[in-house]
């Protein structure tokens, strides 16, 4: 009797296990056949690659002319772009901000927002070139400045035009603040956007309203390619700029992080 229990129980252990055993052959042969398919991937977002870039989600209507910083308008619709895109939340809002006021200012340029990263993405990493930091009403800093242009490099040669006043040079002018104007160019378009009743080339609001300013006045419609690439060049007139700025303004425009 004993006996017979312990070769049953015997039987029953090998009977358990055989089924174990099958169960894990199928479940591999599953697995294998399974690694095998061509299943469908996560469809990846199509960045456009046309001139002018795509001008992205469009900018909500706010009065312009309300006192303070009016960029802070724009929180809930710069919120979830600035997620996706990894640009500062300050650096976005003041894109859009510069954006809407050119549209109701002056419709026929046409000027996007995407434009205005694009630009500062290459020109300074959207105020964050070298570790700098934004505050929250729009203040880089440390100030960000380019290298003495003295003709070197492919850089243009300026001889100092402010007396080290604007740029801290006083025998060479440099590229000033997150859109990196040189001192006459800011002297002549710099405008304040943050209504602290001054215009400030460190202040990111400020600087992206002048260089809304400046494109516009420099490109004429910038719904075109013709336009848009004259804008663009007054920067920097090189095509391989012209291509980096609309990568850029491009990857942006549907909330693609570049």
């Amino acid at each position: 009797m004993a006996t017979g229990v312990r070769r049953g129980a015997a039987g029953r252990r090998t009977s358990v296990l055989g089924r174990v055993a099958a169960a894990i052959t199928v479940a591999s042969a599953v697995l294998v056949t399974t690694s095998c398919l061509d299943l469908p991937s996560k469809p990846e977002v199509a960045i456009p690659d046309g001139i002018p870039p795509n001008p992205g989600a469009p900018v909500p209507y706010f009065d312009v002319n309300t006192p303070g910083r009016t960029a802070e308008l724009l929180r809930d619709w710069a919120t979830p772009i600035a997620e996706q895109t990894k640009i500062p939340l300050v650096s976005l809002q003041a894109y859009g901000n510069a954006a809407e006021i050119q549209r109701q200012q002056h419709p026929e340029c046409g000027i996007s927002w995407t434009t205005l990263a694009g630009i500062a993405g290459v020109e300074s990493k959207h105020g964050t070139y070298r570790g700098s930091q934004i505050a929250a009403n729009g203040d880089v800093s440390p100030e960000i400045r380019g290298v003495p242009l003295d003709g070197t490099s492919g850089n243009a040669h300026i001889a100092d035009t402010d007396s080290g006043t604007l740029d801290g040079d006083d025998q060479l002018d440099r590229a000033m603040g997150p859109f990196q104007f040189i001192p006459t160019t800011w002297e002549r378009y710099g405008v304040d956007a943050n209504g602290d009743g001054r215009a400030d080339m460190d202040n990111i609001d400020d600087a992206a309203l002048s260089a809304a300013r400046y494109l516009c006045v420099s490109g004429g419609d910038l719904t075109t390619p013709q336009g848009w690439e004259k804008a663009v060049k007054v920067y920097n007139n090189s095509m391989q700029y012209v291509l980096d700025v609309r990568d850029h303004a491009n990857a942006y425009s549907v909330n693609v992080a570049y």
